[in-house]
């Protein structure tokens, strides 16, 4: 089995693992309540969606 010659610097593997992080998910506010809620669905707020209600509070 092979074997690394030299062994792996901090800075390399740190450099390597610059992507390996967690996103935001992408929120947008509520045209109704102004609440922030995940974008493409309901708002847990008020319970619109594009402008309808639908889920009743």
């Amino acid at each position: 089995m092979a074997v690394p010659f030299r062994r792996t610097s901090k800075t390399r593997k740190r450099l390597r693992r610059t992507h390996f992080k967690l996103q935001v998910p992408g929120m947008v506010e509520c045209p109704n309540c102004g609440e922030m809620k995940l974008s493409h669905r309901i708002c847990k707020a008020c319970g619109q969606y594009k402008g309808k209600e639908v889920v009743e509070k």
